[in-house]
């Protein structure tokens, strides 16, 4: 049975490319998107994903914020930040909040990415 994943990026177009790549994966299943963390947040509690592949900077609400929020729900889901913002303190602060792993999306859509959900799954 696929993992079911929801992607949250304020870019319409990042969201569009990263789900049409994941549902190439017969492992993965996109149950849903949200365009800001605060967003994300309701669709976890709707939708009960496995992992949630979260953007870093967004309006409304961030990725490490809504990260943080996310741990406290009962079904609390793994999360996996993909950003352009990849650094060791990012890391550091992500996993912080229970961020699983720090993906860069300049490294486009690879084996980082594949083995971070992997490890969450």
């Amino acid at each position: 049975m696929p993992h079911t994943i929801l992607i949250v990026d304020d870019n319409n177009l990042v969201r569009r490319f990263v789900r049409t790549w994941l549902e190439q994966h017969a492992e993965w299943n996109v149950c849903g998107e949200a365009e800001n963390g605060q967003a994300a947040i309701a669709k976890v509690e709707e939708l009960h994903p496995d992992i949630v592949l979260i953007d870093l900077q967004m309006p409304v609400m961030n990725g490490l914020e809504a990260a943080r929020q996310m741990g406290t729900l009962t079904s609390a889901p793994a999360v996996v930040m993909f950003t352009m913002h990849n650094s060791e303190q990012l890391l550091r602060e992500a996993r912080a909040v229970g961020i699983r792993d720090v993906v860069s999306k300049s490294d486009m859509l690879g084996e980082h990415l594949l083995s971070a959900l992997r490890a969450c799954a």
